[in-house]
């Protein structure tokens, strides 16, 4: 069922899904479902998996020279949907990028994940190699998440990148895309990343899941100014506790985000990580149970494979 569908059906009630990493490369699906498992008990409608694009490694040679290797080191996203979808019978909904794909490729992604029943898919940009400062598309690829999106509504047409097809089938992929309460960290102003966003939902978006945030007064300015720019597909939130010390610096650097200072000298005065984890559950839920009075349609959780944090946070919502 399409995201859009199951939020109609929950009228008004709010959904709860959470968001998993596919395992390293040599581990198997077994520790996917050690992290799923419990979180069945709040009924997700849906579960998504991200995708991780390739790494260069260099890799010294006898000669001294330095070999570049391509690696993948998060690999399986789409077994992973298939996996999950069969276990528990929840869509499952594979994130797919312009970095590291081509047309081609991104067609024939998308031709799998319909062969296997997926009608979800969420269209992001991607960032850059980690071996790189700024986002460099494949040579037959995508710059944008704007023409990605605008590839899989094509296909939900039946127009394939073969213009001699004959009969082609259309898919009918519900297309999310990522929005940031506090704008993209490449984006010059939040007026022009709002732009840009209602492009992607011009081209074919469905639906828009957020960046994480802390302050949800952020979150509540960033679905005004959406609607004021006439965006009117379902805005999800993502929701990320804080479990750690060290994520004091690293989310902010990482993905652009202020943190509160409660939040944060709570945090610096916290005897531990165990404390620390403890006070990111209880800010977590009091954001959750802010945005569920506000009647959001669903709660979109950062898991990042670890499911305690986010159990405690649902037995407390949900």
């Amino acid at each position: 069922m399409k995201v859009t569908q199951h939020i109609q059906n929950a009228q008004g009630k709010t959904l709860f899904s959470f968001e998993i990493l596919p395992p390293l490369k040599g581990q198997n699906i077994q520790s996917i479902f050690d992290s799923i498992d419990p979180l069945m008990e709040f009924n997700p409608p849906f579960i998504d998996v991200t995708y991780h694009r390739e790494e260069y490694e260099f890799k010294e040679l006898p000669s001294g020279l330095l070999e570049k290797k391509i690696v993948k080191k998060r690999p399986g996203t789409v077994g992973i949907c298939a996996a999950i979808q069969n276990k528990y019978q929840v869509d499952a909904i594979p994130h797919i990028l312009c970095g590291g794909f081509t047309k081609e490729d991104t067609e024939n992604f998308l031709i799998d994940i319909d062969f296997l029943g997926i009608q979800n898919v969420v269209a992001l940009r991607g960032d850059a190699i980690k071996s790189e400062i700024y986002f460099r598309p494949e040579k037959e690829g995508h710059h944008y998440a704007s023409e990605l999106v605008s590839q899989i509504s094509s296909l939900n047409n039946g127009v394939y990148l073969d213009e001699d097809l004959q009969n082609s089938h259309p898919t009918d992929f519900c297309i999310g895309v990522a929005g940031y309460p506090e704008k993209h960290m490449e984006a010059p102003s939040m007026d022009s990343d709002i732009h840009f966003l209602k492009q992607k939902i011009k081209n074919g978006a469905d639906y828009i899941i957020t960046q994480m945030f802390f302050d949800n007064k952020k979150f509540f300015d960033f679905v005004e100014k959406c609607r004021a720019a006439g965006i009117t597909v379902p805005i999800i939130p993502g929701l990320k506790p804080i479990a750690t010390k060290k994520q004091l610096n690293q989310i902010p650097h990482r993905f652009s985000v202020d943190l509160p200072d409660d939040l944060i000298m709570a945090v610096v005065k916290a005897k531990d990580n165990d404390a620390v984890k403890e006070i990111g559950i209880e800010w977590c839920i009091a954001q959750s149970k802010e945005l569920v009075a506000a009647g959001i349609p669903v709660l979109h959780y950062y898991s990042m494979g670890k499911a305690e944090n986010i159990k405690a946070i649902g037995k407390a919502i949900f």
